[in-house]
């Protein structure tokens, strides 16, 4: 099933209920692969869905923001590296050459890792 995510993560990412996703489900908006009692949903699907709800709100919603301190930062012509611990965990960033500029980045600068479903960005602490 690693061309589906469970309903479960379908509802974070969308930032809406598993009930939602079920009505939806009921209403034929969304059609959802069983396996055992739980239900999938395509990647495809998903990203459409995501798309839409975009398109209706003009923004995206970040809702998993980690305090992070910058570990190390490499850039090209148009793109930064940025490598960020949170915690126990690391995470790599990579984000507009300009946007690390403007930011100042350095080793040790605390900041917050936003991750989204498709994305992970980086704002000062």
């Amino acid at each position: 099933m690693e061309e589906h995510v469970r309903i479960g993560t379908a509802a974070t990412a969308l930032g809406v209920s598993i009930d939602t996703l079920r009505r939806w489900e009921r209403a034929g908006r969304v059609t959802f692969v069983r396996k055992g009692q739980q239900r999938y949903l395509s990647n495809d699907q998903l990203a459409t869905l995501m798309r839409e709800r975009a398109g209706r709100t003009g923004r995206t919603v970040v809702r998993n923001r980690l305090p992070a301190i910058v570990l190390g930062i490499r850039t090209d012509a148009t793109v930064a590296r940025v490598e960020m611990a949170c915690g126990a965990h690391r995470v790599v960033a990579f984000i507009p050459r300009d946007r690390a500029d403007k930011l100042r980045l350095k080793p040790g600068d605390s900041v917050t890792a936003a991750l989204k479903a498709t994305a992970i960005g980086v704002e000062l602490a």
